[in-house]
């Protein structure tokens, strides 16, 4: 797969930011890791506006930490193992 800066998962449209995505390729996730855990993911909210897509793996856990910018958009500004 190559890599898409934008996820539609209802009701949101999900961006993913260039630093993102060059944490999650230092880190070992691959776009399609990325792509599953944010489509079908658990999703966790934190804080006033942020919020965790979820998923789990035999290596552990991916975490997709993102920020609601407007009601129905969400930029992820970080991906990370959990």
């Amino acid at each position: 797969m190559i890599y898409k800066d934008t996820i539609e998962r209802r009701p949101w449209e999900i961006r993913i930011t260039h630093h993102a995505f060059l944490r999650a390729m230092e880190r070992g996730i691959t776009p399609e890791m990325v792509e599953a855990v944010i489509k079908s993911g658990r999703i966790k909210k934190f804080g006033k506006n942020m919020i965790k897509f979820v998923g789990k793996y035999k290596r552990g856990k991916v975490i997709c930490v993102g920020e609601k910018k407007e009601e129905n958009r969400i930029k992820i500004l970080t991906i990370e193992w959990g």
